[in-house]
């Protein structure tokens, strides 16, 4: 699976879930319930801080099967209950600077129980969409992720 669309230094994936717009905006907005499904298969997630407002950090660290730690921090930019949220991310190993990019994401009732889901990074330049794809393997991720959230 390749995402549905990549520009010159975007991504977007788009899924419908079989679940109410309602339940999957909490499963996304919800700190309980993210660390339940963030990450690829075989990695787990602690949040340190989601303060889920307009200005509010999201500090978390996934855990990779290896043990490698990949922190990471976001800034929520736009909430707009439960239709749209945006954040600018920042993080990676080290503070790798190709790990930052705009994050949207929206949810849109498409029938009944089903949500369609529209994932968009936004990256400064095309060699650092390039980097987040080869080095954090971004492409697999995100259908890992995809399939986490699903089993909500």
């Amino acid at each position: 699976m390749k995402p549905d669309n990549i520009t010159d230094r975007e991504m977007v994936i788009t899924r419908t879930l079989d679940a109410p717009r309602e339940l999957v905006w909490e499963a996304m907005a919800d700190p309980k319930h993210v660390v339940n499904w963030w990450g690829p298969n075989g990695y787990s997630t602690t949040i340190e801080k989601m303060d889920f407002s307009v200005g509010g950090v999201w500090k978390h660290v996934m855990h990779g099967p290896d043990g490698t730690d990949y922190p990471n921090k976001s800034t929520f930019t736009t909430i707009a209950k439960p239709e749209r949220i945006e954040y600018s991310h920042g993080g990676g190993r080290k503070g790798d600077p190709a790990a930052q990019f705009d994050a949207t994401w929206t949810f849109e009732v498409v029938g009944n129980n089903q949500t369609k889901v529209t994932l968009r990074l936004l990256f400064p330049t095309a060699e650092a969409r390039d980097a987040i794809v080869k080095f954090y393997d971004a492409i697999e991720g995100g259908k890992k992720h995809w399939r986490g959230l699903q089993a909500i």
